[in-house]
């Protein structure tokens, strides 16, 4: 054996390996295992996962959820909300020709003070007038303002991932134009890691 192959060796058998568990609020579902030397080492790593794993249902496939690391317990990495994102081939399946596609991107504060970016999508059943994207536009961001001022991180991360809010955009938005579909297709928690308190289990 090489000196080299050896040194590698050492290097794995000196890690300890961590399970990576959701917040709470997603029910500290088990997201994977890590491996680091030393536990700080492991706080700040993101960790991707899907809406499928931490509900078990199969028809959550498509969304990928971002979980941060923001403490270490024992073998525990306990995490936050990071964001999320609709898969590339879900949102290809979205599009249709003839219809009209409407875009809104949001800065939000949630109601303990969480800053986040969302992305919301509305597809429309067949071509619109652009004064009824500018509504449906002007609906998104009521909405959901509207209900990040009252809401806190942890409940606004639920609704966002199961559709909640994204529910409540379609149901008015319809009655400016047929919809097929609308949803919260990325979001992002663009609150600084030293901000983030660890989250309770």
């Amino acid at each position: 054996m090489s000196s080299k192959t050896k040194r590698i060796r050492d290097k794995w058998r000196s890690k300890s390996w961590y399970t990576v568990v959701a917040p709470s609020y997603f029910g500290n579902v088990e997201l994977g295992a890590v491996p680091a030397d030393e536990p700080e080492k492991l706080i700040g790593r993101t960790i991707d996962s899907t809406l499928y794993d931490v509900t078990n249902d199969f028809s959550h496939q498509y969304l990928k959820m971002y979980f941060q690391i923001t403490e270490v317990d024992g073998k525990t990495a306990k995490t936050t909300f990071k964001g999320h994102e609709y898969s590339r081939d879900y949102l290809r399946s979205l599009v249709r020709r003839r219809t009209t596609k409407i875009d809104g991107l949001f800065s939000i504060a949630t109601r303990d003070e969480y800053k986040l970016q969302v992305a919301v999508s509305a597809f429309s059943l067949s071509r619109i007038r652009t004064s009824q994207e500018k509504e449906i536009r002007t609906i998104m961001d009521k909405i959901i303002k509207q209900k990040a001022s009252t809401l806190t991180l942890d409940q606004i991360a639920q609704e966002i991932v199961l559709g909640k809010i994204a529910s409540d955009i379609y149901n008015e938005a319809k009655k400016i134009a047929p919809l097929r579909h609308v949803g919260i297709r990325k979001s992002k928690l663009v609150t600084q890691l030293a901000q983030l308190p660890a989250q309770k289990t």
